[in-house]
């Protein structure tokens, strides 16, 4: 047990702890701990704690003390799920400071921080009562399960079932509940179990060279038995070193050669083998792979990791902008083993860890076993591993996607957050609507150390602050080796179209190149920003389109399942064969989604073999990287993808990159839009040619001469940011001022219309009317059968945020006071996307 907190009277003081639940709730809750306890409760513990009348959840103890709450009657905790703390006392106050930041509750935090595996489950159990002796009134089927349940003290419904040979067993267990034959309760159990293997090793006295010696040659007549004590003996050199014999060998080895299990069980049986059980990690070692890092730094690179370096010295924070393919992972990789070296820990964030196998693969394979991965796509356990790894100081390196930034750090020297401008850093719902660049800052400030913000396409609010000097900026303005930036080519569709050379989506010049590169044996890359076939179906008689009966937007058609689907709420119905107003049969797919591409293009180009990366297709946790390891292979000329495709993929054979519809990208209702084109149709871009041939960019657009296209043609971020900037200070959008969402959510679209102008009236009562803007209906007015209503409020810099929000939740406070609003959410988005 590290260091207490306790503050002890007497033996006879009663111990009180503050309880930080997984509840959205404003205070913590304080709760008796049993006398048995008193001395071991300190900040940090998970413990098993009673809420409500029925509820049983996992809390954190945020301190200790021996004042009773004066509201109510504090109860007793149930149980301390550890020796040690797994909760540091940093990250309780990083939880605090979230839910004050983003106007949420300290729970909420908690509830997305701590991994599922961490908290406690119940599970119904059934066991016999104690003076239950009637065994005659029972039904042969009853007396069954009583007597299963007495061999093994208690069963689970599933294990009553089994024992019943019955499909439900709860009409049994109701019958034996009301006879007092047995008594229901609820088992608590920690969610994580580690992962066991059973191995198989000599018994102590073979360990001697003469008694095995003498063993193998008795079982010379024994062709099956000697067969399995020589494969024991292939992996494990007894003969050469008897203290081999103690690691034993996996199980599974033996039926993996596809020898005898009986010869096995009589091998066990007989005293020559024994069987044990061991803990390993999830996360199999890499320890073979383990290479050097040997590579040097070119003089551009040398002289960026040493003004990095330099500016370190006099900044907390510090942006790295370096173009694509400029080679930033080089200089990441080196500074990191600078800050191991010094003995901090790392925290390398990146946008979406799925689609960074490479970078992850290249880290592992020099970092070996120093390094941790989190990230959804894990198991629950396996996210409890890394959690607990980084407590025990197992992993100093962790790369991580946002949720990252809660893990335990303890002596954290350096975080690097790659993709900087990347809006998958924030998190949109449920709370808190966290920001990880902003949250690993505090992070830093919080430990000591320093923040290296990574992009070839900053955002405008990062770069402005470089621009400020509150951060420091490094530039790379070079390809790595001899690779050069790509070239690239505005293809008019409106042209096109007027000149008949359109073919489906396609403009002729588009599908001329596609089959030119797939000729020279080179990749091409597609890009289209929406899965699925077609984005809607409308019939063409009467113009009706298939929405979703949930929100307010037209159902997705995936052909692939024969489906539509709605991509908001999950909603799908099969696919229609009549219009659902007139009842024509004249359904149309219109637009084009990645699977229609992938189709039309493989009519296009017959012999080329078309590949889609997309959610449908990359949903599984190895089917991302089983495509990924086709596409390096050479077995796809080309790929067909959504934004995914353009995140820390390296391919060598793609020369050519098209984008299908940059029109739909720049023209978003957004005032990011032209900043967010610029950086996707970059990214995008700067997938072509990463080698010494010079890649190809060939974008589909209505506005060939729009200026964006030739900012991003001379990639020239810095004429983007000075237009951009000056729109944004005219506008007085961020960096010059801070946004906070308000979005109201109720089922009834007139309540939620009332609720929001009444409040918009205080609002704009209470803060002017230049700050308060709305309310107006969103993009998509009703989402899972609830309708929205947003108002946003604009915060000029200088205005002290925390006295600002304090004001404002006393504004939100005063909705649920009136009863014409019962019901209404209003859900706050501090520093909205």
């Amino acid at each position: 047990m590290g260091e207490s907190n306790l503050l002890f009277e007497s033996e006879e003081s009663t111990v009180f702890v503050d309880a930080l639940l997984p509840l959205p709730i404003p205070r913590f809750f304080t709760y008796r701990v049993p006398r048995q306890w008193a001395q071991v409760v300190e900040s940090g513990l998970r413990i098993v704690v009673p809420f409500g009348s029925t509820k049983v959840l996992t809390a954190v103890i945020v301190s200790v003390h021996h004042q009773p709450p004066k509201q109510y009657q504090a109860k007793y905790l149930l149980e301390i799920l550890d020796d040690a703390p797994l909760v540091t006392t940093s990250q309780i106050a990083l939880f605090q400071w979230v839910a004050n930041y983003y106007m949420c509750y300290p729970g909420e935090v908690f509830q997305v921080a701590l991994p599922a595996g961490l908290k406690i489950s119940s599970q119904s159990k059934v066991q016999v009562h104690p003076e239950f002796d009637q065994l005659n009134e029972l039904t042969e089927k009853e007396r069954v399960i009583v007597e299963a349940i007495q061999a093994k003290g208690a069963l689970t419904y599933d294990e009553v079932a089994r024992v019943a040979e019955v499909k439900s067993p709860y009409h049994h267990i109701k019958a034996l509940v009301g006879k007092g034959a047995v008594l229901i309760f609820d088992e608590l159990k920690d969610r994580y179990t580690p992962k066991v293997i059973r191995k198989i090793r000599l018994c102590k006295a073979w360990e001697d060279i003469g008694a095995l010696t003498e063993l193998i040659k008795s079982l010379e007549d024994k062709t099956k038995q000697i067969s399995v004590l020589l494969h024991y003996l292939r992996f494990i050199p007894v003969l050469r070193d008897p203290s081999t014999n103690q690691k034993g060998l996996e199980k599974a080895s033996f039926s993996l050669a596809e020898l005898s299990d009986s010869s096995l069980q009589t091998l066990l049986k007989n005293g020559i083998f024994e069987s044990f059980e061991v803990i390993v990690s999830r996360f199999g070692s890499d320890q073979d792979d383990f290479i050097p890092a040997t590579f040097d730094l070119n003089e551009p690179q040398t002289k960026a990791y040493q003004s990095i370096l330099d500016q370190f010295q006099t900044k907390e924070t510090v942006l790295l902008h370096g173009i694509t393919g400029s080679g930033k992972t080089e200089i990441y990789i080196r500074l990191i083993q600078e800050a191991l070296a010094n003995g901090d820990q790392v925290l390398y964030l990146l946008p979406e860890i799925a689609l960074t196998t490479q970078i992850v693969s290249r880290l592992k394979k020099i970092f070996g076993e120093q390094v941790g991965i989190y990230h959804s796509k894990f198991s629950d356990n396996e996210r409890v591993e890394v959690w607990k790894s980084i407590v025990e100081g197992k992993y100093p390196f962790v790369v991580g996607v946002r949720s990252s930034v809660f893990l335990p750090f303890s002596r954290l020297g350096l975080i690097i957050i790659d993709e900087e401008h990347e809006s998958s850093f924030k998190q949109t719902d449920p709370a808190p609507r966290y920001h990880a660049r902003d949250v690993a800052m505090v992070l830093a400030n919080q430990q000591g150390a320093k923040v290296l913000l990574g992009s070839a396409t900053p955002s405008i609010e990062t770069y402005y602050q470089a621009k400020q000097g509150k951060y420091g900026l490094v530039t790379l303005s070079e390809r790595f080796g001899k690779a050069q930036l790509p070239e690239l080519r505005v293809l008019d569709t409106k042209y096109a179209t007027r000149m008949k050379q359109m073919k489906g989506g396609f403009s002729a010049d588009l599908v001329s190149v596609l089959q030119s590169n797939f000729e020279r044996g080179k990749q091409s890359l597609l890009f289209q920003n929406r899965r699925g076939y077609s984005p809607y179906i409308q019939c063409q008689d009467c113009d009706w389109i298939a929405e979703c009966n949930q929100c307010d937007v037209s159902l997705t058609y995936h052909a692939k399942d024969q489906e539509l689907r709605c991509h908001y709420c999950g909603y799908r119905e099969g696919l229609l064969t009549r219009c659902g107003a007139c009842g024509s049969t004249q359904l149309k797919t219109m637009g084009y989604g990645t699977e229609k591409l992938e189709e039309e293009l493989q009519l296009l180009i017959p012999d080329a073999r078309i590949g889609r990366m997309d959610l449908d297709t990359t949903r599984s946790k190895t089917a991302f990287n089983s495509l990924l390891s086709e596409i390096q292979s050479g077995n796809i000329d080309i790929l067909v993808g959504t934004q995914m495709v353009a995140k820390g993929l390296d391919f060598e054979g793609l020369s050519t990159v098209a984008i299908f519809d940059a029109d739909r990208i720049i023209n978003f209702p957004d005032f990011r839009a032209h900043e967010r084109a610029f950086q996707l149709i970059t990214q995008v871009a700067g997938r072509a040619g990463r080698r010494d041939e010079q890649g190809q960019v060939y974008v589909q657009t209505n506005q060939p001469s729009h200026r964006l296209f030739d900012f991003i043609q001379r990639g020239d971020y810095a004429a983007l940011y000075a237009d951009e900037i000056v729109e944004r200070e005219g506008y007085h959008y961020p960096p010059f001022s801070r946004l906070i969402k308000l979005t109201l959510r109720h089922m009834e679209a007139q309540a939620v219309d009332q609720a929001a102008r009444y409040l918009g009236g205080i609002l704009k009562e209470r803060f002017g009317h230049g700050r308060v803007l709305g309310p107006e209906k969103p993009l998509i007015e009703r989402i899972r059968n609830q309708y929205a209503m947003e108002i946003l409020i604009k915060l000029e810099k200088g205005v002290s945020l925390a006295k600002f929000k304090e004001s404002l939740r006393a504004c939100l406070d005063e909705l649920p006071s009136n009863k014409l609003f019962k019901g209404v959410q209003v859900i706050p988005d501090v520093d909205c996307l």
